[in-house]
């Protein structure tokens, strides 16, 4: 079973997405915090008037979130010269999300319809070479959410210390080599094997779509400690655009699979 209590009750709810009960008015007695960060976030607002986070209230504003996603994917599928844009409009505000957390109520919708844009306008592009690829992607992102949420659930995978710092350090480890190679592309220079169909290249991918796939679990754990240590109620916005920033990342990373794949 799962590290947190609240994880025992998932599936019983109200809520058509995970049906969960979650009480928080426990959450609230409960500010013994393991991690740092949460600390911080409970301390800055003490009188939590608004009332606390909540696993219900989460769930309920990443479906949001993923409604909004759609909604602009409709409109980014009929204006692909909107990819750009889009991305470096949405980059921008994921960036001042995680600075500023307390506005995320305002700026995680903003972000999901802004990336809706680009992950239509990016997949319309890709369908046009591979009919039939979006779905597929779509189809395999959910699989590996359902399945990892299972797996956290039934606690066949932990989010231990050593877990949080093998997944963070591969995931600032990608995250450099895309930098590098886009600072190389500027010059006429690329590292070849990130975009090559050849074996290194599939290979490459599976290990990023595996690694962006156990993100999710950093996301649940985060989500749902939060909801036990009574975290503010807009942590639930944060909650949900986290687990947002990683499904985009884990969808746009299988379409760059399924496309090496299919080229070949």
């Amino acid at each position: 079973m799962s590290k947190h209590s609240a994880l025992n009750n998932f599936g019983r709810s109200g809520n058509p997405a995970f049906r969960n009960h979650f009480d928080s008015s426990q959450t609230a007695s409960n500010t013994s915090v393991r991690n740092p960060s949460y600390q911080n976030h409970f301390e800055a607002n003490q009188s939590l008037s608004e009332g606390t986070m909540s696993l219900d209230g989460t769930v309920n504003k990443t479906g949001i979130l993923l409604a909004l996603c759609v909604g602009g994917a409709f409109f980014g599928w009929n204006a692909p010269g909107l990819a750009l844009p889009a991305v470096i409009i949405g980059f921008v505000i994921a960036l001042f999300t995680i600075f500023r957390p307390k506005n995320s109520p305002y700026t995680a919708p903003a972000y999901a319809a802004i990336e809706g844009v680009a992950l239509g306008a990016i997949t319309m592009v890709f369908e046009a070479q591979y009919p039939g690829i979006g779905i597929q992607a779509i189809g395999l992102t959910f699989g590996i959410l359902a399945s990892l949420l299972f797996c956290y659930k039934s606690g066949i995978i932990k989010p231990t210390e050593n877990f949080r710092l093998m997944i963070f350090s591969a995931t600032m480890g990608i995250a450099l080599l895309y930098l590098i190679s886009i600072i190389m592309s500027f010059f006429g220079n690329s590292i070849g094997f990130i975009h090559s169909n050849g074996l290194m290249g599939i290979g490459f991918s599976l290990f990023v779509v595996g690694i962006a796939s156990l993100n999710l679990v950093l996301d649940f754990d985060f989500i749902e400690e939060g909801s036990e240590v009574g975290l503010p109620k807009y942590m639930e916005w944060y909650g949900a655009f986290s687990l947002m920033v990683t499904l985009v990342w884990l969808y746009l990373e299988i379409l760059r699979l399924l496309a090496k794949i299919r080229s070949r």
